[in-house]
């Protein structure tokens, strides 16, 4: 493998770390309704377990109010016991063939601990990146030891490696710090 190749692939594991951790905020809850909030929510679809974006319609009825239409009349209830135990403190209402869940007001004590959540994803990305740093200097350092690689590439390579940690280091503060402010929103 060639400093290149490791620079590529270092990169391209970062920004999945950073993808992971937008993928995590979207299931922290705000005031404000938004759709996926449940779609990671898993349904007993006939004995199969099956993301709630894959047996109905998830729609905003208004800016506290999330609508679920499953596609099928039988697994109205199934939906609506699948959301109720989601963990989320969710409580569905069923009107027909429409499952109305509401989104309850967060309390102040509710969004400081989602901002204590917010911050220790964040925290938890961070690591990643720096366990991918880590990984990536290894390489470097096994490279030059082989005689494949120079010593001032290996030192290029570290700083390379350094120089993109720190960007997405920065990124993960700035997507933290727009979640905190979007949590702590009355």
């Amino acid at each position: 493998m060639n400093p290149q190749e490791i620079s590529k692939a270092t990169e391209q594991k970062m920004v999945k770390s950073l993808e992971s951790l937008q993928l995590a905020y979207t299931k922290i809850r705000t005031g404000r309704a938004h759709s996926g909030l449940l779609e990671h929510i898993q349904v007993d679809y006939y004995g199969t377990p099956t993301s709630l974006s894959q047996v109905a319609s998830l729609t905003l009825v208004d800016s506290r109010t999330i609508g679920v239409t499953p596609w099928e009349k039988k697994m109205v209830a199934v939906v609506e016991k699948a959301i109720r135990e989601s963990g989320l403190g969710l409580n569905p209402a069923t009107s027909g063939d429409l499952i109305r869940v509401p989104m309850p007001a967060l309390t102040e004590e509710r969004r400081r601990e989602l901002t204590k959540l917010v911050r220790s994803e964040a925290e938890d990305a961070k690591i990643a990146v720096r366990n991918i740093r880590r990984d990536a200097i290894e390489q470097f350092k096994k490279l030059t030891k082989d005689k494949l690689i120079s010593e001032d590439d290996e030192r290029r390579g570290h700083e390379d490696t350094q120089k993109l940690t720190d960007r997405f280091v920065a990124d993960i503060d700035k997507l933290s710090s727009q979640k905190e402010a979007e949590v702590m929103t009355v």
